[in-house]
């Protein structure tokens, strides 16, 4: 019997997704567990799989969806079943021509456009309807009157004769631009005008007034007229992605809710450097001795640095920690988060047990993870359960700066780069090099001895970085 495939949570904070590719079509099999499309969370792009076995008979939303939670998005049964009624139930199906945003069921204001009674029975056509007498003046106040009062060619978007397919979002950015999208033909599936489809719009047909807002129209100041009139460049509008928004909400949480404050020091990292130096020719050697024709595993700064916060916070286990309304959660687990810059933000997959991996094989596991983050592949469980962060910039030559927390963590250590600057060794100002970090402390966990307490014994392992290794 067909069933109706809803969109399954695909990861713990889902609440929607953009359905980015079908990998199934109308009339193929399909077998539990088989790839049926990927969807972008608010995590990554997931894999949405099938629980059962039958035939794909109905596509209800198309490439590039967004869909909500437990909307339906298939119809699954045997060959040749009739599911129109499923079709019907499940809000009379977009089909695979329009996404879901689109085949919202119809505003109420199309409906009081039937005439009334007196008149019906004399109308055909709504061309006959334009034509004939007046009707009866319509009620103050009604809907159809509230809708052409509104004007602005919004109610004309989704008259019969010329439908827009186009999100909410384009809509109104299409409004704000002065942009008609009566009659747009748009590139996205079945037509649909997406949000890259307005700068050859707006260069292509006459635009109206700029509207705010409110809807009502944006007056352009005394001078002259037309979009580019002023000398700026139009922007380039980038949809949020489901990523960013939740980067968003996300961060603006941290800093609106947790109160954090900041610890600076500054690092000799003349020994580290020269460490790393002495573990990479070490690998290399070992490598060649071997005869193996892989690339020798290499140690970063960044690597040495996880496995010197692993250790401190061994050492000092209240920086591990959480707030709760009802209590603090000192972590017996140290599972570090390791920020990764992706095209559409940041995120933080965790190396597990940090403090009980070798430097080496902490290094490869990053490199893995940072990968699979950048092609959007990791999973969620990879990204969730973290117990402190790092933050690392240096490498984008940045010397000193301070990262928002990275909720419920209780802190995050900011990273610059190695500063090559006069140092002062034995008495003497010589060549050095030197390593900011910043601390950022939720203050309802971490107070500003423990946090002290914390970069101390951190300092300590990266000034005499062979404590790193033998622990």
């Amino acid at each position: 019997m067909a069933k109706i495939l809803d969109m399954p949570k695909l990861s713990p904070t889902m609440e929607e997704g953009v359905l980015t590719a079908w990998h199934k079509k109308e009339g193929d099999e399909v077998n539990v567990d088989d790839l049926l499309a990927e969807v972008e969370t608010d995590k990554a792009t997931m894999e949405f799989r099938a629980f059962d076995k039958g035939v794909l008979l109905k596509l209800l939303v198309a490439d590039g969806a967004e869909v909500k939670l437990g909307q339906p998005v298939a119809i699954l049964g045997k060959a040749g079943e009739d599911v129109a009624a499923l079709v019907a139930q499940a809000g009379g199906g977009a089909g695979a021509s329009a996404p879901a945003a689109a085949a919202a069921p119809a505003p109420a204001a199309e409906k009081p456009a039937a005439p009334p009674p007196a008149a019906a029975a004399t109308v055909e056509a709504p061309q006959q309807a334009q034509a004939a007498p007046p009707a009866a003046p319509r009620e103050k106040g009604s809907l159809l009157d509230r809708t052409e009062r509104e004007g602005n060619g919004r109610s004309r978007a989704h008259a019969p004769q010329g439908r827009i397919f186009a999100s909410p979002y384009v809509r109104r950015a299409a409004r704000e631009r002065g942009i008609d999208l009566q009659g747009a033909q748009g590139s996205g599936p079945g037509g649909r005008v997406v949000a890259q489809d307005l700068d050859s719009l707006a260069s292509s047909r006459p635009t109206a007034a700029p509207q705010g807002a409110n809807g009502h129209a944006v007056h352009a100041p005394a001078g002259p007229a037309g979009p580019g009139a002023s000398g700026y460049a139009e922007p380039e509008v980038r949809p949020l992605s489901m990523m960013r928004k939740t980067i968003a909400r996300r961060l603006s949480e941290s800093k609106k809710n947790v109160p954090h404050f900041y610890l600076t020091i500054d690092v000799d990292v003349e020994k580290l450097v020269a460490f790393r130096e002495q573990i990479n020719a070490e690998l290399e050697a070992a490598a060649k001795k071997a005869k193996t024709e892989e690339k020798p595993a290499k140690v970063s700064v960044n690597d040495l640095l996880v496995k010197a916060c692993a250790v401190a916070l061994a050492r000092v286990p209240e920086c591990n920690a959480q707030f709760t309304p009802e209590a603090i959660l000192v972590h017996k687990r140290i599972d570090i988060s390791v920020a990764v810059a992706v095209p559409e933000g940041l995120v933080t997959p965790v190396v597990r047990n940090a403090d009980q991996k070798s430097v080496v094989a902490i290094g490869s596991e990053v490199r893995e993870l940072a990968g699979r983050a950048k092609a959007k592949k990791l999973k969620a469980e990879e990204m969730q359960d973290g117990t402190f962060s790092i933050s690392n910039l240096g490498m984008f030559g940045i010397d000193n700066f301070a990262a928002v927390i990275n909720p419920p963590e209780g802190a995050i250590l900011a990273v610059g780069k190695v500063r090559e600057e006069p140092v002062v060794r034995d008495g003497q100002v010589v060549a050095g090099k030197k390593l900011a970090m910043t601390l950022s402390c939720d203050h309802r966990v971490v107070d500003g001895a423990v946090g002290a307490a914390f970069l101390a014994e951190l300092r300590s392992l990266l000034e005499h970085p062979m404590r790193i290794v033998t622990g």
